[in-house]
């Protein structure tokens, strides 16, 4: 964040941002479906097109934005060029980025993708990163501490909104605790003693349900994907996730999206979603 010291720590940061702006992320996801909606090519320039008229319409006012990689990707190195371009220009305007890769590997390759996203002066350094610990939660260890270095933060794949999610985070251990209850006690351990909020959060579904069986209570932040297109609304929350709510960073993509290539209809359904969401959060 511009004026910010790259070594406070991302849940600082987060925390801060949530409190003056509201909790809301917005995902940047230019599908080719939502250029041609915005009557643009489905090519580099569209892409670019996209993302700019997103990050000039809600990264001065929303707390995070987050572009999901693989969509810039699919155009190869300038794609990529897009992306580093959205990822800068939306923090020196002032929201946080987190970005959705969901990286996950081991050892020496796990570094590279941390240096990739979270070492400071990256082409595509960002406040936070997606990863997957399903080669063992010891896999992201390189990560961890490069997040911890550079006051960067992750956000584990913990209860995914995915149906096939369960297979591997609802399988049950020797232990008779979850595969995803494991990786939030991980989380918890990580954040111990950290204010106002750790930097190492879970993802959980907003469209899961009662969650009341699980400790979401990481002391970390919850980034929920599922409101809006995928059927969630800012009323569920605090049934999903009971006393962690006030920790929720709720994403919306589609939903605001959709209301492009006008900047004016898009900054008003942010502006909409974000007042739900403060509402059912203070509500709760």
């Amino acid at each position: 964040m511009t004026g910010t010291s790259p070594l406070e720590p991302f849940g600082a940061r987060l925390r801060r941002a949530m409190d003056e702006r509201g909790p809301l992320c917005v995902g940047i996801d230019p599908h080719a479906s939502l250029l041609a909606e915005w009557g643009l090519n489905d090519d580099v320039a569209g892409l670019e097109k996209f993302s700019r008229t997103v990050v000039e319409a809600v990264a001065g006012r929303v707390a995070v934005l987050k572009p999901q990689s693989a969509f810039f990707e699919r155009f190869g190195s300038r794609g990529v060029a897009v992306l580093e371009t959205a990822v800068r220009e939306a923090r020196e305007a002032g929201a946080l980025v987190v970005m959705d890769a969901k990286r996950g590997d081991i050892g020496s390759t796990m570094a590279a993708y941390a240096e990739s996203f979270l070492r400071p002066g990256a082409p595509l350094f960002s406040d936070a990163l997606t990863v997957s610990p399903y080669l063992g939660y010891g896999s992201l260890k390189p990560a961890v501490e490069l997040a911890r270095e550079s006051g960067a933060g992750l956000f584990v794949l913990a209860l995914t909104s995915n149906p096939e999610g369960g297979e591997v985070q609802h399988a049950v251990r020797a232990d008779g605790r979850s595969v995803a209850a494991t990786m939030l006690a991980h989380l918890a351990a990580e954040n111990a003693g950290q204010e106002p909020l750790g930097s190492f959060g879970a993802v959980v579904g907003a469209t899961l349900g009662d969650l009341s069986s699980y400790d979401l209570a990481v002391n970390g932040p919850l980034l929920a994907p599922g409101i809006g297109a995928q059927g969630a609304t800012p009323a569920d929350l605090p049934r999903v996730f009971g006393d962690a709510v006030g920790n929720v960073v709720p994403n919306v993509s589609r939903g605001v999206l959709r209301h492009g290539p006008d900047v004016t209809a898009l900054r008003a359904a942010a502006d909409r979603f974000a007042e739900e969401i403060r509402a059912a959060v203070a509500s709760a």
